[in-house]
This record gives structure tokens, sequence and C-alpha cells, in this order.
């Protein structure tokens, strides 16, 4: 019998998921579960590096769990569970940064873009790959799917990886980047990458009012009507593409380039794709959402039966350092 690879992803609960958390990476992790072994969970401690208000904590991180079994995400075949429900990731994060050099860390770029942006810089901030590592490491995953954005991330957790196993024996599974180059970064309405700190997404979960203004301000040239116009330089057109077939792509490049292509009319047709796109997964979030208690089970029976790996990757790592496993 040939094993599934382990596929890990984790998404921080930052407020209500649009399309770029989306196409980036929850469709992506939807199939997955249907030819690998999915592991999903919401990172809420990472999300304590920029969310200091607990009640909103809690409440990004329901939302969080609600969207993604809404968009696909199925516990009967996948692991989902919420990072913190699991205490051995961040006993083996100590663990792990005992081992991790002060360069190693100073030399992750995330840390410096983060500050330049405006986010308080903490140590939580700083140290935040060695807990992404312990989060890798502590399931054994095979594949991490990362943007290229999180690239050197993964590659710290596999070199402190590497640093273990050759200090303490074969205890970790070395991750392997799982690139998917031909998702392209999804552009918000302005064109930048689309992002709830730019103030440019179009959510996933909007109302009918909500996402046709979002749309409909989508930003486009100033070019005429007639103008025969350059597809992949027009941000709408890069977010309409997300939705269609091939050939129906092949068909709006051509509106593109033969001109008489009104943007205010692409505009509407993409409000009614994105609105019957998301139809059922709508349908299943107004359902989940009447029985909170469903979600809570869920969550639980997820990070119970995920713990199960956690304590014996831990009992490893712990007599490979000569650390205490009486309480294991």
């Amino acid at each position: 019998m040939v094993l599934k690879k382990r596929v890990l992803s984790g998404i921080q609960p930052s407020g209500r998921f649009h399309l770029g958390n989306y196409f980036a990476m929850i469709k992506k992790m939807v199939e997955y579960q249907n030819k690998s072994e999915l592991f999903c969970f919401i990172v809420d401690l990472h999300a304590l590096t920029t969310v200091t208000d607990g009640k909103q904590l809690a409440e990004y991180t329901n939302e969080a769990a609600v969207s993604l079994l809404s968009l696909g995400i199925d516990p009967g075949i996948s692991h989902l569970w919420v990072q913190s429900d699991i205490p051995e990731v961040t006993e083996l994060a100590w663990i792990l940064s005992n081992i991790t050099t002060l360069g190693l860390m100073e030399r992750c770029h995330s840390y410096k873009d983060k500050v330049a942006k405006g986010i308080k810089p903490n140590t939580g901030l700083f140290i935040y790959p060695i807990l992404m590592a312990a989060d890798i490491l502590l399931f054994q995953s095979n594949l991490v799917p990362v943007g290229k954005d999180q690239k050197q991330h993964l590659e710290v957790a596999r070199d402190i990886a590497l640093k273990f196993n050759s200090v303490y024996g074969e205890i970790f599974t070395i991750p392997e980047p799982l690139i998917d180059e031909h998702v392209a970064v999804v552009p918000g309405i302005d064109g930048q990458k689309m992002s709830k700190s730019y103030g440019n997404t179009i959510e996933v979960f909007a109302s009918k009012d909500e996402l046709k203004r979002s749309v409909m301000g989508i930003v486009t040239d100033s070019q005429s009507v007639e103008a025969s116009k350059d597809p992949d330089k027009c941000n709408l057109y890069n977010i309409y593409k997300l939705f269609v077939s091939s050939e129906e792509n092949k068909k709006l490049r051509k509106r593109y380039t033969d001109g008489g292509l009104k943007y205010g009319d692409v505009k509407k047709e993409l409000f009614e794709i994105i609105w019957d796109y998301f139809k059922e997964a709508r349908q299943k979030r107004e359902d989940l959402l009447k029985d909170k208690g469903y979600i809570d089970r869920i969550l639980k029976e997820g990070a119970d039966r995920t713990r199960e790996i956690a304590v014996k990757t831990l009992r490893s790592v712990k007599n490979a350092a000569g650390l205490s496993v009486r309480m294991l």
C-alpha cells in the first residue's frame, strides 16, 4: 500500500476571507485533501503577534473555522484544528529555539518587512519562524504549500530539522515546499496584492451589496472604449480569469484586444459570476452558523485526533534531548 503524502497548511484568523485567501490557499487545500493526508489548522498563536484584542481573536478564529468548513474542508477526511488546542507545539518551539542560531532569525526578511509596514516589533514576531517550524515538524509533514513570501520560513524549518537530526538523531521528516507556479498573486481592487492591510479586498462572504460595491470599485485605466486593451495589465481581467475556464478566458482576452470593451460591463459580469460561484458555500455557512456547538465539536475532535501524532513526536524529541517523558 502506498502511503499518502502528508500536506500541512495553516491560515491566520484575521477576519473574513477574501478572494486572495481562497485562490492562493483554501481552494488548493480542498484539492489536496482528496489526494493527500491534509493537516489544516487555524494559527491563532501566530495571530497574537498582531492581534491584541482577545474577544476579536476568538471571533476571528470561529469565523475562520466556519469559512473553512463552508468552502469545502471535510473534517471526516482531513485534520482540522486550532493551533493553541495542541500545546505540544509551543513546547517543541522552545526546544527548537535552543538549536536555532540568532543569525538564522536575523536573516528572515519577513520580520523586517512587517516592521517596515508599521507592525509593532515584538519578540513573538521575531521568532515567528521557529513556531512555524514547530507546526510543520511536530506532525512529520512531507509537503507544505507556501507562497513565495513564505518560502524562506519553510527553508528555516528545514534547516532546524536538519540541525536537530544531526545533533540528536533522525527524529524529524524533512519537509519539502509545495509551490504552485501557476497561481499568480491575486490582485486587489487597486492592483496591489489583495490584502486586508491594504484595504483592497473582495470578501468571499460579502453581502450582495458589499460585493457589488467592491467589484464596481476595481480600478481600471482611462483608455477609450474603442481602444485595444492589454488584458495582462488590467487587474479587473486578472481577477475575472480566476473564475472562468480556459475557453472562456480566450474569449475574454479577445474582447480586450479587439476593442469595444466597456469596463463597466465586465465588472457587472464579474459581480454575477462571483455571487453565483460561492452560492453553495454561502448556504452552508448559514447552516453552520445556526449550530455553534457543531463547530466546537468538530474542532475538539480534530485537535484530539491530531494531538495523538503531536504527543508521539514530542515524546521522541524529549527522549532524544534527555528531557523527562514521565508525564507523556
